[in-house]
């Protein structure tokens, strides 16, 4: 009996240790979220302006106006915008803890082998939030402005409230951002084994299919904005199977296989 209990004991014990470990990284991603968004609150003014800025352009000069309707509102969306930029802000210190979690449990090669797919995540992430901020929202917000004037003898005229505004801002940016990580989860599950470059050639269609749909969901309800992340999103998938490619190709002349067939080839097979 006495074994059973030791033997427990010690199965217990890394268990502990791993569970510990998990407290203190969330702890210091958590501490790091809130020192950001203490730093962003005080600059929550100035990020709300740099937000409107792609509203402002798609106005006439001097015509645009952005309101509240209740009194809290204003406070409450300042409140949104720290908290929206401090996760920003502290991302780094956040994917830092989590690799440093994860790190110990795997391998050298495993360790190579993912920790490019981590720091492109940030990349793929600003890429993406960048094309929503500085494209497609001052051309969605252009075409949105565009169904002002004169309807039925009366003026039609935009006064967007500043908290669906926010609101709509965040999406944009959050739907480019999570959509530009496609070519990551792709490749993640190609160098797992997962799902080959083959695979999803002939799957071609289906995903096609699937990306329209996830651009009608996750963007506002426009076919401006809907085709702007399809387009993006279409060309991030053929350039995950180029890369693909190219990876295959390197494996095989390593393992002193025949070259791999190109990307074209195999289609027409």
């Amino acid at each position: 009996m006495a074994f059973e209990v030791n033997d427990i004991d010690e199965s217990q014990a890394p268990l502990m240790d791993h569970l510990i470990e998990l407290r203190t990284r969330l702890i210091r991603a958590i501490l790091a979220l809130l020192l950001a968004f203490g730093i962003c609150l005080y600059f929550a003014s100035d990020i709300l302006g740099f937000l409107i800025r792609p509203l402002t352009a798609a106005f006439p000069p001097g015509q645009g106006r952005l309101i509240y309707t209740k009194l809290y509102e204003a406070f409450f969306v300042e409140i949104k915008v720290a908290l929206f930029a401090g996760f920003f802000v502290s991302f780094p210190v956040i994917a830092n803890q989590l690799w440093a979690f994860i790190a110990p449990g795997l391998y050298a090669k495993e360790k190579r082998a993912f920790l490019p797919f981590l720091l492109m995540t940030p990349v793929l992430f600003t890429a993406g939030g960048a094309l929503a901020y500085y494209v497609v929202m001052p051309t969605a917000f252009k075409w949105m402005l565009g169904f002002q004037g004169q309807k039925g003898g009366l003026s039609l005229d935009a006064y967007p409230a500043v908290g669906e505004y926010l609101g709509m801002v965040m999406q944009f940016i959050l739907a480019f951002g999570f959509s530009f990580l496609l070519p990551v989860l792709l490749l993640l599950l190609n160098r797992a084994g997962l799902v080959s470059r083959t695979q999803l050639i002939g799957m071609r269609r289906y995903v096609i299919v699937a990306i329209t749909a996830i651009a009608a969901v996750i963007t506002p309800p426009d076919v401006v904005s809907q085709l702007m992340l399809l387009v993006p999103l279409w060309m991030l998938f053929e350039g995950s199977l180029v890369i693909m490619w190219f990876g295959e190709r390197k494996a095989a002349k390593v393992a002193g296989v025949p070259e791999v067939i190109s990307p074209s080839a195999s289609e027409e097979r």
